[in-house]
């Protein structure tokens, strides 16, 4: 039994603040692992509904048997997880801007980092994914110019609430035809967010890519007594 809550680390980072903590649930007695930076919330394990469906529901587009996936931003990595559990998936990429996360993984002190680092199919990379969606080298930098079956995005709030203003150009028509540069034909592009559905942003995606869709995920919120969402769009390269 863990203690009821506990600091795991704390470092500074260029992007603020991080820290990584642990806190017993007094409801179900479960660690429930949480991100901040600074003084806002990134993540928790408590509410992983929406990092998994940002996998699943892409992954569900593809029909080809070997896939090679890139993620945006590791987290806690349960998208990563997600994806590594389809088991089309030959090779997963996770580009992660801060080294501190991706150290959390490998010295296992957060849940699924032993089964992340222990995967010969995943590779964690430090790295700007921003930058590197907008570079013809492309997300990969062992690999200059590797195409992917998909591209799964989770690091900014929302394309409207980004967490560095540079973020805001892959949610213009420009940004989100570099990053589908770096897709297969057919290749696929899924974004999680934390707000309902933002039409204005799906015509900006159908701008780039064929039937953009934004799906509704719902999941509970104990916290607040209540039932959230996020949001997760699903877009094919034309």
């Amino acid at each position: 039994m863990s203690a009821r809550f506990e600091e795991i680390d704390w470092r500074p980072t260029p992007l603020g603040d991080i820290s990584l903590r642990r806190r017993r649930d007094p409801a179900s007695g479960d660690d429930v692992y949480e991100v901040k930076l600074g003084d806002e919330f990134l993540m928790s394990s408590l509410f992983t509904a929406g990092e998994v469906a940002l996998a699943r529901l892409g992954l569900a587009q593809l029909p080809e048997a070997e896939l090679d996936i890139a993620v945006g931003g590791l987290g806690l990595g349960y998208t990563a997880q997600a994806a590594l559990d389809d088991p089309r998936v030959r090779s997963l990429i996770v580009v992660e801007a801060l080294g501190e996360v991706i150290e959390w993984h490998e010295r296992h002190l957060v849940p699924l980092g032993a089964r992340l680092v222990s995967d010969p199919r995943c590779r964690l990379v430090q790295g700007d994914f921003f930058a590197a969606a907008g570079d013809p080298a492309g997300l990969d930098p062992q690999s200059p110019g590797r195409r992917f079956h998909a591209v799964l995005l989770d690091i900014d709030h929302s394309p409207r609430h980004v967490l560095n203003p540079r973020h805001a150009a892959l949610y213009q028509p420009p940004g989100l035809r570099a990053l589908a540069d770096h897709l297969h034909s057919d290749g696929v592009f899924t974004l999680w967010s934390n707000d309902p559905p933002d039409e204005q942003f799906t015509s900006v995606l159908a701008e780039v890519f064929a039937a953009p869709e934004a799906h509704v995920v719902d999941f509970d919120n104990p916290l607040q007594g209540r039932t959230a969402t996020n949001t997760v769009y699903v877009a094919r390269k034309k």
